[in-house]
């Protein structure tokens, strides 16, 4: 394999995930989590269907998780070749105690705050469609945070502040290690177990929060079917179209199949998929989820540049969805 320069994503830019039941993501994400709806589109490959995104008080590049509204996906079946978990950003171990009781009233189905192999705290939860997550007190750590937003409730100092890390659980650490690595410049950290199993920790950018990849290896499992609460894919940020012009070059020269460059209009993307069979995808910040400004985000449907001409055809084949 071919590299070339050495070039590096910095952190994660956002993740994708599958829902079945859009009005109850939206319930979760914005009234449970408190988390500010961001993005309000459609999904650019079926139309009739949404794409929506919750994230900090100024949506920010590592801040945000989007789902696809998928209304007849089956449930999603745990396996290799997936993300098995998502984690979000809190400051604190107080953060995590006033979330226990949060989610407590709420009959959100979590577990009790214990210390990762690292010394952070974690407190791992499930949504309302089984979509495995966790909260992690950063301790002011890693990436830049995102704005803490006050929605539902929750106070500034407890809030989600973005994207701390994401578990993927491959086959072999070692082919994806390749393209973690040598494609995209992360570094190989920490090593650890977790109820018997290797995993290995990669960070990118600054390291730590916000930019780690955590990737299990578990041959045995059968491959993940995905499905409605899973991870559909997860994007690492970089900075302009010129970078990811490069960027699409590089995944091209290393001779991994690609999408190509990508409009999402809010940013430019490239997608493929590394040896474990998880889709990355490697985002632009600029010009951003908020590039039509902060006040409306979320409130109105926005549809690329391109799809523009076709909004009310669009729009009146969409269900209603909560604000």
């Amino acid at each position: 394999m071919e590299i070339g320069e050495f070039m590096e994503v910095r952190g994660f830019h956002h993740t994708s995930s599958v829902s079945a039941e859009i009005g109850e993501n939206v319930r979760f994400y914005t009234r449970v989590l408190g988390m500010r709806f961001v993005y309000r589109s459609v999904n650019q490959d079926d139309v009739s269907m949404y794409h929506l995104a919750y994230g900090d008080g100024a949506a920010k590049s590592g801040a945000v998780v989007t789902f696809f509204d998928i209304p007849n996906a089956a449930p999603n079946r745990a396996g290799r070749g997936e993300v098995a978990n998502i984690a979000l950003r809190v400051p604190d171990r107080e953060a995590l105690g006033w979330w226990v009781g949060r989610f407590g009233e709420l009959g959100v189905s979590s577990g009790e705050v214990e210390d990762r192999y690292d010394g952070r705290a974690k407190l791992d939860f499930r949504d309302s469609e089984g979509h495995r997550m966790s909260l992690v007190a950063d301790g002011g750590e890693g990436m830049e945070p995102g704005e803490p937003w006050t929605g539902e409730g929750v106070p500034e100092e407890y809030a989600v502040r973005g994207i701390e890390s994401s578990v993927m659980v491959v086959g072999n650490v070692g082919a994806s290690e390749v393209v973690l690595v040598d494609v995209l410049g992360f570094r190989r950290s920490e090593e650890y177990r977790a109820d018997g199993n290797r995993i290995v920790v990669f960070e990118s950018g600054v390291g730590g929060p916000g930019t780690e990849v955590h990737v299990a290896e578990r041959p045995e499992l059968q491959r993940a079917r995905p499905g409605a609460g899973g991870v559909h894919h997860i994007a690492f940020r970089v900075k302009d179209e010129e970078e990811i012009t490069r960027w699409a070059e590089r995944v091209s020269k290393v001779g991994l199949p690609n999408s190509g460059v990508v409009d999402r209009d809010f940013f430019k993307s490239v997608y493929f998929r590394e040896p474990g069979g998880v889709l990355f995808e490697i985002a632009t910040d600029e010009p951003g989820w908020a590039k039509d400004g902060l006040e409306t985000l979320g409130e109105r449907l926005v549809l690329p540049h391109f799809m523009e001409a076709n909004r009310k055809e669009i729009e009146a084949n969409l269900k209603p969805i909560p604000a």
